[in-house]
């Protein structure tokens, strides 16, 4: 059975690596537009979609890998790339376009629902960062037991990743018009920073650099 040691390790690891906080701003970019219940609706769907995924791979994540033939290297390239292009939306204000007045269009229920599904819960909640850290996490957590305290930890963090998203919403009403176009713009440049980081580091993986 895994010590308390083991266990406050992963725990660390994964809230580090899903980084709630850092979840939110970038959320609330990728939301404008919607009202409050549309958020949640997001917020609920991406958050479950997301310890889903999680949850696959921490029981199955080596062998699925492994038997499609995918190594962690080039899953970490093809998430570094997929956030590169949700960061360049973000910059030139792709993603920001519905402002005051394209906020009364109608956002449709199958809008949310995509949105949920990409980008937040894959690559944003679930990416490569995350989904690597629950593979090498789950070779530490062999026996069922183990398995099941992994699965609660991954409940543990995705339940302070869906608090954090809810909270976005105070935040954009503090920022306004002028402060979310501003916060998603820097955030966007701080993602893409971030995907050429899982770009660079596939690249090491997949060649042994």
């Amino acid at each position: 059975m895994a010590t308390a040691d083991t266990i406050m390790s992963a725990f660390t690891t994964l809230l580090v690596t899903l980084d709630p906080p850092g979840l939110a701003p970038i959320f609330l970019g990728l939301t404008t537009g919607m009202d409050r219940s549309q958020r949640r609706q997001v917020a609920f769907r991406g958050s479950l979609i997301g310890f889903g995924i999680l949850t696959v791979f921490a029981l199955f994540g080596a062998g699925i890998l492994g038997l499609l033939g995918i190594s962690m290297g080039a899953f970490r390239i093809a998430g570094g790339l997929l956030l590169f292009w949700i960061a360049f939306e973000m910059i030139f204000q792709k993603r920001n376009e519905r402002k005051e007045e394209t906020s009364k269009t109608a956002i449709t229920v199958d809008h949310i629902q995509n949105l949920a599904v990409f980008p937040l819960a894959l690559p944003l909640i679930a990416g490569p960062g995350a989904i690597s850290a629950t593979v090498l996490l789950a070779g530490s957590f062999a026996a069922p037991l183990d398995r099941a305290i992994l699965i609660g930890m991954l409940v543990i963090t995705l339940g302070s990743v869906l608090v954090a998203l809810l909270a976005a919403e105070k935040l954009d009403r503090f920022l306004g018009v002028t402060g979310r176009a501003l916060l998603t713009r820097l955030l966007g440049v701080l993602l893409a920073a971030l995907s050429v980081q899982f770009v660079v580091d596939g690249i090491r993986s997949a060649f042994e650099l």
